[in-house]
C-alpha cells in the first residue's frame, strides 16, 4: 500500500466518520474509495463495517462522556435493529442493490420535506414520547431499519434519526447519540456475516478506521456544542448530496478514476 493510498483512505475515513456521526450518508465516500482501490462492491460493503464499528464506538463514548446519551432506551431500540441487520447482511452478500438505492433516495427526499417544513419535530424534545415504553410498532420499525443497515448502510443514519426523533421524541443531538449507539451494537453482527462470506479486507478497513475515529470524535463534540439547529442543516445538505449519488447524478467512481 502506497503513502498516497494511505492518505486517500484515511481522508475518506475522516469525512465518513464526520458525516455519519452528525447525520448519515458518509459511507457514500468510503465505499466509493474502496471500490476505486479495486475491491468488489460486496467486499467494499463488508470492509466498510470495520471502520464503522470503530467509528461508532468512538462517537458513542464521546456522547456518553458529554451526558447526552440515553443508554437504556438506546439499547431497547437497538435490539430489533440488531436482528434486522443480520437479515440484511445475508441479503447484501448476494444481491444487486441499484434499484433498492433509488427507492431509498426517494424516501430520503420525502424525509427532507419534514425536516424543512416541520423543524419543531426535530429540534424540540417531546417528553411524553421519551417516557413511553417501547411499542410493538417501534420494534417493527427498527427491525426494518436494521435490515437496511445490514444490507448497505449508506444513509442508515437518516432513517434512524427520523425514527428516534419522530417515534421516541428526542431532539437531534440526543437522537444522534442513540443513533450511533444502535449502529455500534448491530455492526459487529453484520461484520461477522461478511467475514463468513469472505467479503472483508482487514488491512484497508483498519487503515480507514483511523480517519473514521478522528472524524467521529470531532463531529460528536460539534453536535453537542453547536446544537440541534446546526445538526439539522448538516442533515439537509447531506441528504441532498446522498440522494444525488443514489440517483446517479454524482458519480464518485468516475471522479476517482479521473484522479488516476
Amino acid at each position: 500500500m502506497s503513502w498516497l493510498e494511505i492518505v486517500l483512505i484515511t481522508t475518506a475515513g475522516f469525512l465518513t466518520g464526520f458525516i455519519n456521526t452528525l447525520a448519515g450518508g458518509g459511507s457514500v465516500i468510503s465505499l466509493a474509495v474502496l471500490v476505486f482501490l479495486g475491491l468488489p462492491a460486496t467486499v467494499a460493503n463488508g470492509t466498510n463495517r470495520i471502520a464503522i464499528a470503530i467509528q461508532t464506538l468512538t462517537a458513542t463514548a464521546s456522547f456518553r462522556h458529554q451526558k447526552v446519551l440515553d443508554t437504556k432506551k438506546g439499547i431497547w431500540l437497538a435490539i430489533p435493529a440488531v436482528i434486522g441487520s443480520v437479515v440484511g447482511a445475508w441479503i447484501a452478500v448476494d444481491i444487486n442493490e441499484k434499484t433498492f438505492e433509488k427507492a431509498v433516495a426517494i424516501v430520503m427526499l420525502f424525509m427532507l420535506f419534514f425536516i424543512l417544513f416541520k423543524p419543531e419535530k426535530w429540534i424540540k424534545e417531546q417528553k411524553h414520547l421519551i417516557v413511553k415504553k417501547i411499542t410493538v410498532w417501534q420494534v417493527l420499525l427498527f427491525f426494518v431499519i436494521g435490515i437496511y443497515g445490514g444490507f448497505i448502510h449508506v444513509g442508515i443514519g437518516y432513517f434512524l434519526l427520523a425514527a428516534i426523533v419522530l417515534s421516541a421524541g428526542y431532539e437531534l443531538v440526543k437522537a444522534n447519540a442513540i443513533k450511533v449507539l444502535i449502529v455500534l451494537l448491530y455492526t459487529p453482527f453484520t461484520l461477522i456475516v461478511f467475514v463468513l462470506n469472505d467479503s472483508v479486507n482487514w488491512t484497508l478497513g483498519l487503515v480507514m478506521a483511523i480517519g473514521n475515529v478522528l472524524g467521529a470524535l470531532i463531529a460528536s463534540r460539534m453536535a453537542v456544542t453547536w446544537g440541534a439547529i446546526f445538526v439539522r442543516w448538516v442533515i439537509v445538505a447531506v441528504i441532498l448530496f446522498t440522494s444525488a449519488y443514489l440517483f446517479g447524478l454524482v458519480d464518485f467512481g468516475k471522479l476517482m478514476h479521473s484522479l488516476k
